[in-house]
């Protein structure tokens, strides 16, 4: 019976500390960790997102760069750390790719090893072809290809970067075979594409924009839900006739598993006041991102969702990193 009582008792002071935990959090520095190097995209977002914090909770927010192993050294790390909120995680769409891509070789669980916090922001990706290639539209490529399988190329800057998967589900959808190239890095993929040796690409708005608005490519659709400002001309890839179709990059924020409720909400709350700010949109829209505006349930349910998603991709396609 003392046991009982000692264990009641127990519970009932832990969720009593719960609120006060949440009021007073944070009391010091709070540390996001990048897992890719100083100067990328998820690395300048974050540092954006941790002054905006910064001011918000009158603490130091510490951006830490740990990269290596496609994200997962720096996602590790956050993963084994104590769950109380002041050791956090900014990552790229790597972290919902990884499961199923370095499943061989990943150290942890994603589901099971991380609190999904809040969507930071989302990248749109864009359907791009050579000025001189014969389609004009999502249907005139999809009918191409469906009359000559596989005689399609495109490229991407790697085995397994979004811009890859963003293509593999394209063809999946569309119902085509199409045959990836892939190129090491961004640039040499881009500068084929403009020279004509490989006629279609996906890829960030902001890394072939000033290409589209020169003339020398040409977009058939976005990959988002909804039309891009910096290309209202141009339809979504749903819009064209490949029915759901939606690959974006998203940058997240996550922290180990098990952070108390309240300190979780908190989070989630102060970060998608942050993102609305009119600074950090302006500073995002630099960068051809979109900040988030999602619950942190929604972010949850979100993150899970695409996991799944992309698994499917990675294996209907028959994906794997050369060894």
């Amino acid at each position: 019976m003392k046991h009982i009582i000692r264990v009641v008792t127990g519970v009932l002071a832990a969720l009593a500390c719960t609120p006060a935990v949440a009021a007073s959090y944070p009391d010091k520095a709070v540390t996001i960790v990048v897992p890719f190097p100083a100067g990328g995209t998820t690395d300048v977002l974050a540092r954006h997102l941790g002054k905006a914090l910064s001011e918000k909770w009158g603490q130091p927010v510490v951006i830490e760069n740990k990269s290596g192993a496609s994200g997962t050294i720096g996602s590790a790390d956050v993963a084994r750390s104590t769950p109380n909120g002041y050791r956090l995680l900014v990552t790229a769409t790597h972290h919902i790719i990884n499961p199923t891509l370095l499943k061989e070789t990943i150290a942890y669980d994603t589901k099971a090893a991380f609190s999904n916090i809040a969507l930071v922001a989302s990248v749109p990706n864009v359907l791009v072809v050579n000025k001189n290639f014969e389609a004009k539209n999502v249907q005139d490529l999809i009918k191409m290809a469906k009359e000559k399988p596989g005689t399609i190329n495109f490229g991407s800057a790697g085995i397994g970067g979004a811009n890859h998967l963003s293509g593999e589900l394209f063809a999946h959808m569309a119902g085509v075979k199409l045959t990836h190239i892939p190129y090491r890095g961004a640039a040499p993929s881009l500068n084929d594409l403009l020279a004509g040796q490989i006629p279609v690409m996906f890829d960030s708005v902001p890394g072939v924009l000033a290409h589209i608005q020169s003339g020398s490519l040409r977009a058939l659709g976005v990959t988002s839900k909804e039309r891009v400002p910096q290309l209202e001309d141009t339809p979504t890839i749903a819009e064209a006739g490949v029915k759901d179709f939606e690959a974006i990059s998203i940058f997240g924020l996550y922290g180990p598993k098990d952070i108390p409720g309240a300190v979780l909400k908190q989070i989630s709350s102060d970060v998608r006041d942050a993102l609305q700010s009119a600074d950090i949109k302006k500073k995002f829209a630099a960068l051809g991102a979109t900040p988030g505006d999602l619950s942190q349930p929604q972010f949850d349910a979100y993150v899970n969702k695409e996991i799944d998603k992309w698994s499917e991709v990675i294996q209907q396609a028959n994906i794997t990193l050369p060894k």
